[in-house]
């Protein structure tokens, strides 16, 4: 099995990818949904690292820092480090934003390896479906030290159009910030996964290519 086809079975298995009938916050009704908030367990945020290290891996992405924004990417940022140096032997820093900069002891708005100019960074996120994160993070990462953001490394790309353009929030990102975003998996592969039987969800199979039909970019 590849390692897309054993991540999206680890999905799957987290509960974190299910099947149904789904209100989005765009109003869309979809037949999957994907939260991230599952991952719940030292063992699942383990092999969660090791699947962003294999992408980061095969796609040959640069990096010498992982960020995570905060508060979701703090944990999957620390985790996917690990996972390079544990599986890849890269060993590479990583950081994250606070909420509010703070003006006691340190101080200062990153936790962790401290951005320096021209360093190669990667963004690690879970889901990308507004491109908002980026937004925030970019000026932040930017005004600190004029990194190099190399990637943007995610779970899932839903490959959907964004409700005010006929571009998705991945391709809207590069032609944004010229920051190209990666993910494990996108919604072909899960289709794909189905019809393979890797993991279940046949019943909903008709509706997710219908939905990738009027959605998809």
């Amino acid at each position: 099995m590849s390692y897309k086809n054993e991540f999206i079975k680890f999905m799957a298995d987290c509960g974190v990818l299910t099947f149904g009938d789904f209100t989005l916050k765009s109003g869309r009704k979809a037949p999957y949904f994907i939260n991230t908030g599952n991952y719940n367990t030292g063992a699942q945020l383990a092999r969660l690292g090791g699947f962003y290290a294999d992408c980061i891996k095969e796609n040959g992405i640069e990096a010498e820092c992982l960020f995570g924004p905060a508060y979701k990417g703090i944990p999957l940022a620390s985790c996917a480090a690990m996972a390079l140096a544990q599986k890849y032997d890269m060993d590479v820093g990583f950081c994250f934003d606070r909420k509010e900069v703070k003006d006691h002891g340190e101080g200062g708005l990153f936790v962790g390896r401290q951005p320096k100019k021209g360093e190669k960074v990667v963004i690690i996120e879970d889901v990308m479906t507004s491109g908002k994160a980026l937004k925030e993070v970019y000026p932040k990462l930017k005004d600190a030290a004029d990194v190099d953001i190399t990637a943007m490394v995610i779970t899932v790309d839903r490959m959907e159009k964004a409700l005010d353009t006929d571009l998705s929030a991945v391709q809207q990102a590069y032609k944004d910030y010229g920051i190209k975003v990666y993910s494990i998996v996108n919604i072909n592969d899960i289709i794909s996964a189905i019809e393979e039987g890797v993991i279940g969800g046949q019943e909903y199979l008709e509706k997710m290519k219908e939905y990738r039909s009027t959605y998809g970019v």
